[in-house]
């Protein structure tokens, strides 16, 4: 897999960064993520169950050195699990000050998108998902743009801190 390095990022380059998207799949659906808090994509790795860990998070992985925990995004949005298979990955994002891996079906691309192609969700979907911030409508096709900051909750990334 390929690996994107955004740790030293210059107001130039974040100003580049604006609007960019990775888009990956879970099932049929299409979502979005702010590359800005993506620093790599990896293929799955060995993951070490922790006990007592909420469903969706299957455990750490030791990456480089460094413990990550790790969520099965099929079990965080109330999607049926399914094996891994050699198009599964793991998106490692930087949010709410902690690394934290997001296993997905697949990768398929960064995206642009304008402000004007973004809408926000419904408001009945927004009190229960918070974690979705927004509709992307490019191509003909929907994308869920994630919210990388409310992924998790202020316990949530408590607990995944102290794990790491």
């Amino acid at each position: 897999m390929t690996q994107i390095d955004m740790l030293n990022l210059t107001e130039q380059e974040e100003d580049t960064l604006k609007g960019k998207y990775l888009i990956f799949s879970i099932g049929k659906e299409l979502y979005g993520m702010d590359i800005r808090y993506i620093t790599e994509i990896i293929g799955i790795q060995p993951i070490t169950e922790v006990p007592e860990m909420p469903e969706y998070i299957r455990g750490i992985t030791n990456l480089r050195g460094k413990l990550i925990p790790v969520m099965d995004a099929r079990c965080r949005f109330k999607k049926a699990l399914r094996e891994y298979d050699a198009r599964t990955c793991i998106i490692v994002i930087e949010t709410n000050d902690i690394s934290i891996g997001l296993i997905v079906d697949s990768v398929a691309e960064v995206l642009t998108m304008d402000e004007k192609d973004i809408a926000l969700p419904p408001e009945i979907r927004k009190k229960k998902r918070k974690y979705i911030k927004g509709i992307g409508k490019t191509g003909g096709n929907v994308k869920l743009l994630i919210d990388c900051e409310k992924l998790l909750s202020d316990d949530e990334v408590e607990t995944l801190s102290s794990m790491a």
